[in-house]
């Protein structure tokens, strides 16, 4: 993390005002950690308890309103995007800004309809300039105009996304120990759930990325990728045979070695690639 730009803080309020108040919505511990260690630096901001869901945030939203809310977008159970929708509808709402690893045609979204986004993993600069963007607003009490106006997007956007399907992915943003890598939809074999996550299977490699299967099953191309399994999606060309596994259901061998377990209601579909 850069640390050479925490002299350029959001400015101080004048005497008279309080601090913003500032809460941290996010279920992965290390982001939240990040993001408390940046505001601890900026005293103009008073963090409320950091919450892991949207559940323990309604009520601690409830028993002390807020500013400004840090919002991960995907956490289990509702997601940020939904939380986001329902705070919108409150008529004293805090403003929002998104937290998110999120891939960059998901963010072109973001830049219509919030305040702000952060990428993770978090630098001070950006970091400042959203604060700074959230203070202009507040001072200027724009913060109803504006949830009403991310209020009509998140509406319309889940109209949209109701009447069409989302577009098809080209590449996913990952988080690895190394830092954030683009990995291509390409050069992914087959994917499994993982609870929370799903596993890329690459060549030679296994790479966790955080969503859930059957939201990245519906955009995958379907002229590629073959659903065997509610677990597990397959790219067609790696498919090279059809038998049973040592309990006896069917399964496909892939070109490089793994087995993957088919179900019967998706057995029919696979059959036929062997037509």
């Amino acid at each position: 993390m850069n640390t050479t730009t925490l002299s350029n803080c959001v400015s101080p309020p004048t005497a008279s005002k309080r601090p913003r108040t500032v809460l941290i919505v996010d279920d992965e511990l290390p982001a939240v950690a990040n993001l408390e260690w940046l505001l601890a630096r900026r005293p103009h901001w008073r963090m409320l308890p950091s919450c892991r869901s949207s559940e323990q945030a309604r009520l601690q939203l409830k028993a002390t309103p807020a500013d400004l809310v840090l919002l991960d977008i995907q956490m289990p159970g509702q997601s940020g995007l939904e939380f986001a929708r329902e705070l919108c509808r409150q008529p004293s709402a805090p403003m929002i800004v998104f937290t998110t690893a999120y891939d960059e045609h998901a963010l072109s979204a973001f830049d219509i309809f919030a305040l702000d986004y952060v990428l993770k993993p978090f630098d001070d600069e950006r970091f400042d300039r959203m604060l700074r963007r959230a203070a202009q607003m507040l001072e200027l009490n724009q913060q109803a105009e504006l949830n009403g106006a991310v209020h009509d997007y998140l509406r319309d956007r889940a109209a949209d996304e109701a009447a069409q399907a989302a577009p098809l992915l080209e590449q996913l943003v990952v988080r690895t120990a190394s830092g954030l890598e683009r990995v291509s939809v390409d050069d992914i074999e087959w994917i499994g759930a993982a609870g929370n996550y799903v596993e890329l299977h690459l060549a030679g490699r296994v790479v966790l990325h955080r969503t859930t299967i059957t939201a990245i099953a519906g955009r995958l191309p379907a002229q590629d990728f073959v659903r065997v399994h509610r677990t597990a999606v397959v790219r067609k060309c790696a498919i090279v045979g059809l038998r049973s596994d040592s309990d006896g259901a069917p399964a496909v061998r892939l070109a490089q070695g793994d087995t993957v377990r088919v179900s019967a209601s998706y057995l029919k579909q696979v059959q036929t690639l062997f037509a």
